[in-house]
């Protein structure tokens, strides 16, 4: 007779193929006496770790793997993982081997120990946790994404950031629709997601050293984390890729008059020739911060692909401009002492044009 599945632990990975025997080999140890699974969920990683999971996975039935193309970002594919699993219960860890898998027995003995929990959470700030070997400045900044954390979710939780978690897998389903997936902080995006305040309890564990690979955090992570809070707090409001769209449109008229600036006042080239460079260099300058940031999981990339996105997003926003300039200028002949309000519904309408036109023939088209 088949054992019924008890537990699946999903493992975001990207360039972590030196782990994936070594997290297999501990999590087959941690869990003994336990009917589990691993599923791999890989981010098309060039250094093979899908095709060292699968290697693995013809020789233990227990491995699986989802290999993403074109998708990128550790929220979402935890969502995906959590999602593909029959499991009962299901554990997000990381693939770097800095969480420890022998605390996952306890943790899924608290969810069957009692039925009114919905997850159980690896806390490194609760009594008996630790960081183990951060610098001071790793922590400070842990702290101060913990104490940005609060303003959003207010449940007293010591290690919202936390990426170790054990949680009902109906529960995850349920609040899958509701998932922003922005950023690296699934445990937060699924608090925060949730209609009514999740129970859950704590259990400390020691923050270990990564041996193998290199640490994912950078600035664009720390990017999307704020972005993650700004989509929990506004996002209902104003869709958080349309705000990072205008934002960077705002930094794009910035830049434009620098280099208006610079060649008409400074070196004096014809306020024409310098309004043509200067426009250039701005809508340059915006596609590819775009690129890098508001359409980050459809990143474009290689020459070709940038180029044509370069050509494109120039064009979206030339037939932008004419919308910014055509609704303007009827609004002032219809209300002549409204000029400052019609310039708004101007540049309203051309970033929305833009962002539409963007969304949909720049960046959707791979």
């Amino acid at each position: 007779m088949t054992e019924l599945l008890d537990l699946a632990v999903v493992v975001p990975t990207f360039n972590e193929r030196g782990n994936v025997a070594t997290l297999v080999a501990r999590l087959d140890q941690a869990l003994s006496g336990i009917h589990w699974e691993v599923i791999f969920v890989d981010d098309d990683s060039p250094d093979g770790t899908a095709d060292e999971a699968r290697s693995l996975g013809r020789v233990d039935t227990r491995v699986r793997v989802v290999h993403r193309i074109g998708r990128r970002g550790l929220s979402s594919a935890c969502i995906e993982g959590m999602c593909a699993t029959a499991a009962p219960v299901v554990a997000v860890i990381d693939g770097d081997m800095q969480h420890d898998e022998r605390l996952l027995p306890a943790m899924l003995a608290q969810l069957q120990a009692d039925s009114t929990l919905d997850v159980v959470v690896g806390s490194r700030f609760c009594e008996g946790g630790c960081t183990g070997e951060w610098d001071p400045d790793r922590v400070a900044k842990s702290a101060l994404a913990t104490r940005l954390s609060g303003y959003i979710l207010k449940t007293g939780l010591t290690d919202p950031m936390s990426g170790f978690f054990m949680i009902r897998t109906a529960v995850a389903r349920t609040l899958s629709p509701r998932l922003s997936g922005i950023g690296f902080k699934i445990l937060l995006d699924l608090m925060t997601a949730a209609p009514m305040p999740m129970r859950f309890v704590e259990l400390p564990y020691v923050f270990r050293v990564r041996t193998e690979g290199e640490s994912k955090l950078d600035h664009v992570v720390a990017m999307e984390y704020l972005i993650a809070l700004y989509d929990r707090r506004f996002g209902r409001f104003v869709p958080v890729r349309f705000a990072m769209f205008s934002a960077i449109g705002a930094i794009g008229v910035g830049m434009h008059m620098g280099v208006l600036s610079l060649l008409y006042l400074a070196m004096g080239v014809s306020f024409l020739a310098a309004t043509i460079v200067a426009t250039l260099a701005a809508m340059t300058g915006n596609f590819f911060l775009n690129n890098a940031l508001t359409y980050r999981d459809r990143r474009l990339k290689g020459f070709r692909q940038l180029a044509d996105g370069w050509v494109s997003f120039c064009v979206v926003c030339a037939v932008g401009a004419v919308a910014n300039v055509g609704v303007a200028a009827f609004l002032h002949d219809v209300h002549n002492d409204a000029w400052a309000l019609s310039a708004l519904a101007g540049v309203l309408v051309g970033a929305v044009w833009n962002y539409a036109l963007s969304s949909r023939f720049v960046w959707g088209r791979y």
